[in-house]
């Protein structure tokens, strides 16, 4: 096989999915009421307009408000939606728009028109959430690009990212960085001798972040600027703040309203209110609404006369946004120009205002929780990739299962790992001490990984036990089906609780605590069952990734005659559940349902071997 059939195969992989994800969608859109879709979170509908107006590029928005019956809804910010008219007289009207920000019953959509059609004012309208298909457009974009690269630096990243081209290095003398460990400096070193692709394995707390962020300051030195980019926009945030810290000039490009708290004072919008031509925008922007108010109070009931003299109103609207448009267009590449990191999503790096510009160097972090066509996207802008992330902890979410069948499950990261020879793992971790590590560490990394000296024998100074295991086989806790056909285990719960109050109640220091579980109805259990305790963070595993917690309480929840362990096979979630805690681990399952699994059997073995094996018994009502 050569690059391009792979890329090819790749291609219907990722049309397998898409076609799938749509088709879905679609049955959920079209064929159910109103009141069915309000129920299953994708429409809002009646809608109350809380406050309209005119936002980045002069286009108009409007904050609306869902005063009914509250429900679960997908809606999520940067997503496309329909709003549309049920109005006697309009029915069948809509305008796109793409979401802003959204809570629990709020929404803010902006839409790319100059103005907004006169049925929005006239009540019984509602918003639907559309298929987005932006993220695989881009995609599919990427791949046609590169399979049809029959040259150039386009081609040669292609052949060298997949292993059908030894990449080139460039030996140098290279001082340590003294901020950095042994492994991280050999990172670093593999960076900089690279001249076109360098791979950084970075498993739980080794501090690959700051191995990265070290490379991207010496890079920027040399080269310029550098484009950081990750698959989701909390990881592009954290390295946003990182390299922050580190001093560097950083610009995060994106959705404001996607971007944490704490970040956004890096990103363009905020950027762009703080230049000193910004104001003269506002005013374009306020003499362009004025106008706009002016013109609406004409009816529709008017003359010859009053309708030209709209029409020339709306006219000077218009052209006063536009040229507000074209100032912040160039106030935006003047700050992008000052920039030595520009830091997005991997589909954020098409984004229009990156247009044209060219990177010595892209960097991809996390790229182990990326779909490998979305991985493609930003290296089309590349010279050189620096690819860094753990293969071994969540992988990218793939919807369909012919899709997963046909290849869309391999990260282009474990396809680098396994075909390229230098690969720089990072070996030394500062999170857990050596008993927590030491089951990932045998099982996933072949027992490379230490345990930095300043956490090997960390431990709660009231708890000796670094890890537990209570097991609830023969205590009859049976797992039921909760909503949406997910998993819980009620009973497994309150033994979970109740080991959680007796540490607690023996506790003489302050210690930070996580429950997990892979199950969503399980979470919301747990949610409920905690709800006193506002210190403890309970989500799923998914949402645990890239966080850590003096302890950890993991609930398995599987319990059944058939030894079905459903989700909990996925060794790689595991992996990143296990690797959260710092001082202590706790797991609560029934080993006669995880035990006929070779993964779980082997963790029981290792339990067993360190003599931290509970039953359920211990902490029965």
């Amino acid at each position: 096989m050569d690059a391009v059939t792979e890329l090819a195969q790749l291609a219907i992989a990722l049309r397998i999915e898409k076609d799938e994800d749509f088709r879905l969608h679609e049955i959920a859109l079209r064929q159910r009421s109103i009141s069915h879709r309000r129920k299953e979170g994708i429409t809002w509908f009646p809608l109350k307009i809380v406050e309209t107006g005119f936002g980045l590029g002069a286009y108009p928005y409007l904050i609306i408000e869902n005063p009914g019956e509250k429900h679960k809804h997908y809606f999520q910010s940067s997503c496309p939606v329909s709003l549309f008219s049920m109005a006697e007289g309009n029915e069948g009207e809509h305008i796109n728009g793409i979401v802003g920000y959204v809570d629990d019953n709020k929404m803010k959509i902006s839409f790319y028109i100059d103005d907004l059609p006169d049925w929005v004012d006239e009540g019984k309208i509602g918003v639907n959430l559309m298929f987005d298909s932006r993220t695989y457009d881009e995609m599919f974009k990427a791949l046609n690009v590169l399979i049809n690269a029959e040259k150039g630096r386009i081609k040669l990243l292609r052949d060298t990212l997949l292993g059908y081209r030894t990449p080139e290095i460039i030996k140098e003398e290279y001082s340590f960085s003294s901020n950095l460990n042994t492994s991280q400096n050999e990172a670093l070193r593999d960076i900089l001798e690279a001249q076109d692709i360098a791979i950084v394995h970075g498993p739980p707390g080794t501090g690959k972040t700051t191995t990265l962020t070290e490379a991207i300051r010496v890079l920027s030195q040399r080269e310029g600027q550098i484009l950081v980019c990750a698959p989701s926009n909390a990881a592009v945030d954290h390295l946003t703040r990182k390299l922050s810290e580190a001093g560097l000039n950083t610009v995060r490009v994106g959705n404001l309203s996607r971007v944490e708290e704490d970040a956004t004072q890096h990103t363009l919008d905020v950027l762009i209110s703080q230049d000193r031509e910004f104001r003269q925008i506002r005013e374009l922007k306020k003499r362009a609404t004025d106008l706009r108010k002016v013109g609406a109070k004409y009816k529709r009931q008017f003359g010859r006369e009053e309708a030209e003299q709209r029409k020339l109103i709306f006219r000077e609207a218009k052209e006063l946004r536009r040229e507000a448009r074209e100032l912040e267009d160039h106030i935006i590449q003047r700050v992008l120009n000052k920039a030595q990191a520009i830091t997005c999503t991997l589909i954020g790096a098409m984004h229009p205002y990156l247009e044209g510009r060219k990177f010595r160097t892209v960097i991809i972090d996390e790229a182990g929780q990326a779909l490998e066509p979305a991985c493609w996207v930003p290296v089309l802008k590349a010279e050189k990739v620096v690819m860094a992330g753990d293969p071994f902890q969540l992988p990218p979410t793939v919807k369909c299962r012919e899709a997963e069948n046909a290849g869309l499950a391999v990260t282009l990261l474990e396809k680098a790992i396994q075909r390229h020879q230098r690969v720089s793992l990072i070996c030394t971790q500062y999170r857990m001490n050596s008993m927590i590590m030491q089951f990932s560490n045998r099982w996933f990394y072949g027992g490379k990984l230490e345990a930095d000296e300043s956490v090997v024998d960390q431990h709660l100074p009231f708890s000796q036990e670094k890890i537990e295991f209570i097991d609830t086989a023969g205590c009859g806790y049976e797992e039921v089906e909760g909503e949406d056909r997910s998993k819980c285990n009620p009973e497994e719960a309150g033994v979970l609780l109740r080991h959680f109050e007796s540490l607690k109640n023996n506790a003489d220091h302050v210690f930070s605590t996580g429950v997990i579980s892979p199950y969503r109805a399980q979470v919301e259990i747990l949610e409920e069952f905690f709800a006193q305790w506002s210190q403890v963070t309970v989500n799923t595993i998914d949402s645990f990734q890239g966080q850590e917690r003096d302890v950890i309480y993991i609930s398995l929840v599987r319990s059944n005659e058939k030894g079905e362990i459903g989700f909990l096979s996925d060794y790689r979630r595991m992996n990143v559940a296990m690797t959260r805690a710092k001082k202590k681990l706790v797991i609560v399952g029934d080993s006669a349902t995880m035990g006929n699994d070779k993964f779980y059997a082997a963790f029981l073995n290792y339990i067993e071997s360190i003599g931290a094996y509970h039953t359920a018994w211990e902490w029965m009502l």
